[in-house]
């Protein structure tokens, strides 16, 4: 561990706790704004681990030593604050270096666009984090993947008092948990976060244009986009691929063999009442909703 880190706590008037040498704490105030180039300086100069945790006020804190539970954050040389020039939809930015930035591990609503029609939710999601950081600086932390088959960086997001902004998303209800393996930093923090969300009814999980709908009805059901069901699989099977959980003689849930261990046994699942998330494809009269971690499958029984 080298010496001379900053703790950081950016709220309002924020402050820094240097440990020097070694020996004793030193504690001083800095402006809010001058937080975020503190940590910058530190993360181009060190690789090192840093603990984040709150007090009784609700303030976010930083520190190289860890406090009662806190959780590790890796700062590397490559952990900088970029400033944000747009933002596209909830979960697409742009940053002022024009790199396009997909956040990992959630999905939020489409808004009206050339490419996408309007869903219920997506200029929420959209006015709430454009409010949060345009024009303001974020943290990118990576995950193992760098880019999407689109080329957007992929990434969870820091706001400059230290708010991990995929993970708020999910907990107002604004996104959903969409995690895909290999990204798994932060999944069980976001599953529990979705959790809360949807037994609070927030956002989309009280929206009456996400109810859960029979999984056995998909061919009836109109529309498209990531949907809610509910259903009892009554069977399961193994392809080369996949393994499969089958609701009916035209749906089925498919995992991806190299995610099974992410789940619990699916053998478990038979009889039992589900809801699935996600979005569903069709092949002729056959219904498939490929899902590819937990967060996506609910037992209700």
């Amino acid at each position: 561990m080298a010496e001379n880190h900053v703790l950081i706590a950016p709220i309002d008037v924020g402050y820094a706790v240097r440990t020097v040498r070694g020996h004793r704490t030193v504690r001083t105030a800095y402006p809010t704004r001058l937080l975020g180039i503190l940590l910058l300086t530190l993360a181009a100069q060190v690789e090192a681990d840093v603990y984040r945790w709150q007090d009784e006020s609700g303030r976010v804190h930083y520190g190289d030593q860890p406090a009662p539970g806190a959780q590790s954050v890796k700062t590397t040389a490559d952990a900088v604050y970029r400033k944000v020039r747009s933002v596209h939809d909830g979960d697409t930015l742009t940053l002022d270096d024009s790199r396009k930035v997909r956040l990992l591990g959630i999905n939020t609503p489409e808004i009206d666009s050339a490419g996408s029609v309007a869903e219920a939710g997506g200029e929420a999601a959209k006015n709430w984090l454009k409010a949060r950081i345009e024009g303001h600086s974020i943290r990118l932390e990576q995950d193992v993947e760098a880019q999407d088959h689109y080329g957007r960086t992929l990434a969870h997001l820091y706001a400059e008092d230290g708010e991990h902004l995929n993970l708020e998303l999910v907990r107002r209800g604004l996104a959903v948990a969409s995690v895909f393996p290999p990204n798994l930093k932060h999944a069980e923090e976001l599953a529990a976060a979705q959790r809360q969300a949807r037994q609070n009814k927030l956002g989309i999980w009280g929206d009456p244009a996400y109810a859960p709908q029979p999984i056995t009805g998909l061919a009836q059901q109109p529309g498209r986009g990531w949907r809610r069901w509910v259903g009892t699989p009554t069977a399961l099977d193994y392809g080369r691929t996949h393994a499969r959980l089958i609701f009916s003689d035209t749906v089925a849930v498919d995992i991806p063999k190299e995610n099974l261990a992410l789940f619990p046994p699916l053998k478990s699942l038979l009889g039992q009442r589900l809801e699935i998330r996600g979005w569903a494809s069709r092949r002729k009269q056959n219904y498939t909703v490929l899902i590819r971690h937990p967060s996506a499958l609910e037992a209700l029984d």
